[in-house]
């Protein structure tokens, strides 16, 4: 039994879909961390300690961030010199990574660990209701995406005659 190559139909929607999930993670992260940690001072990653345990946790949380961003960039790299990137695999992973992140922020850290929430001193549910509705559209959007996808991973690349 041979091992599938790098641009089997079904090795190269695998290797779109990871470097969006990767992409999305650390998009998502990201975002939260330049907008609801730095310029808003909503909430920091881990709230529950000192000031300098919140700020060394937002640090670690933006090098994940980095770091996700990277390995799905260099990915990308990889999938484009082997001209096996595809955008609709890639889209699909990149709405299930940032719509997964974004809903295991809502649910895991602020509600069921409570490390953080979104804002302090005011009503929470407008807030956690916005932030898991967005979530939750992007999750199903990536989700139903990433099957159409996998419906078809051998689709030709090349235009159709006419």
């Amino acid at each position: 039994m041979s091992t599938p190559s790098r641009t089997d139909p079904g090795t190269r929607h695998g290797r779109n879909l990871t470097a969006g999930l990767l992409l999305g993670l650390g998009t998502v992260a990201f975002v939260d961390e330049v907008v609801f940690h730095q310029l808003l001072h909503w909430h920091q990653f881990y709230d529950l300690g000192t000031p300098a345990m919140g700020l060394v946790s937002d640090g670690l949380f933006h090098a994940f961030s980095w770091f996700a961003t990277v390995a799905s960039l260099l990915m990308v790299a990889g999938l484009y010199r082997e001209r096996t990137f595809r955008g609709t695999a890639f889209a699909a992973g990149w709405l299930t990574g940032a719509g997964f992140f974004q809903l295991y922020d809502g649910l895991v850290q602020h509600k069921v660990l409570g490390i953080h929430q979104i804002r302090y001193g005011v009503d929470l549910l407008p807030y956690d209701v916005v932030w898991n509705a967005v979530a939750a559209v992007l999750l199903v959007a990536g989700a139903v995406l990433w099957t159409v996808t996998a419906r078809r991973p051998g689709r030709p690349t090349a235009p159709a005659r006419a």
